[in-house]
This record gives C-alpha cells, structure tokens and sequence, in this order.
C-alpha cells in the first residue's frame, strides 16, 4: 500500500497519514513499526539492495562470467524491484538521502568490469554503460509490457549492442 502511494504521489508528497488510511490502521500503530517515513521507504528498499548485492557477489566469486547470464539476472533484479525502483528514481533527493545513488553506481561499477574486464577501453566501457542505461530506460518505459515480450527483446539488443548476438 505505501509502494503503491509513493509511486502514484511520490514520496515526499505522501503523508504517514495516508499510509495508515490505507492500511486500515492508525497513525500511532504505523509509527509503532517505522519511526519516519523514510524508514518506512527504506523497509521497501531494502530487499532490492539485499537482492543486489548478493547477485553481485556471486557473479564476482564465479571465477567466469557468461554475459548473457549475468544481463539476464541484472534485468530480472530490475524487474522484480521495478516498482521500488520508480519510486526512489522519481525522488531525486530520497535517492540521496537513502544512499542509494552511490551503491547503484558502484553496482554498475561492477557489473561493467564483470562485462567488459579489467584492460577494457574506453569503446568498451562506453558499449557496457550504454547497455546498462538502456536496460534500465527500457524497463522504466516499457515496464507495462508483458515479462515474455519484454525480457526477450531487452536481453537480445543489449546483447547485440555488445555485439554476443541474440539467444
């Protein structure tokens, strides 16, 4: 209910009051579990940061990366936390202040040097940015989309623009 009320409104703009309403409880009892707003925010976060850094961690650890893969499960992670995702990228100043905007950073610091290695130039970091950036723009737009038209065309074009071929 809160995710659904800091989509439609935005964070700053929707009220514990609010949240409590449609929840069917009082304000006192919703802050008897989150103190402010923003740990409410940051209860909803969390998973997407748990989900993150342990898709990392083990894609770190393999020792080998398959890229298609490793695109595969970064889309995933995206999708599934794509409403969580919209919430904190429609709030410039939430993303600032939850942190979030230098631990997605340094996720994708990562996930390009998995993609395009250690030695890669300046073309191939560029290639693996663009792709990160647009699998993101793509579930951020075409979100509504259903999973099995979605997933597939994403995966197969950033693939392609990395230049691994489609499926």
């Amino acid at each position: 209910m809160a995710l659904e009320l800091f989509r439609a409104q935005g964070v700053q703009q929707t009220s514990m009051r609010e949240i409590a309403e449609r929840l069917g409880i009082t304000k006192p009892a919703l802050y008897y579990h989150f103190a402010s707003r923003e740990d409410l925010l940051l209860s909803l976060v969390q998973p997407l940061v748990e989900d993150g850094e342990a898709a990392l961690a083990e894609e770190e650890a393999a020792g080998s990366v398959d890229p298609r893969l490793l695109l595969t499960r970064y889309f995933d992670l995206c999708m599934r936390h794509r409403d969580v995702i919209a919430v904190v990228l429609r709030d410039a100043a939430t993303l600032l202040q939850l942190d979030l905007a230098a631990r997605v950073l340094d996720w994708r610091r990562r996930i390009t040097l998995l993609l395009a290695g250690p030695e890669a130039t300046l073309p191939e970091l560029a290639r693996v940015t663009l792709v990160l950036g647009g699998m993101g723009d793509c579930i951020a737009l075409l979100g509504d989309r259903p999973d099995g038209e979605l997933r597939p065309a994403v995966l197969d074009a950033a693939c392609t623009a990395l230049g691994l071929g489609g499926e």
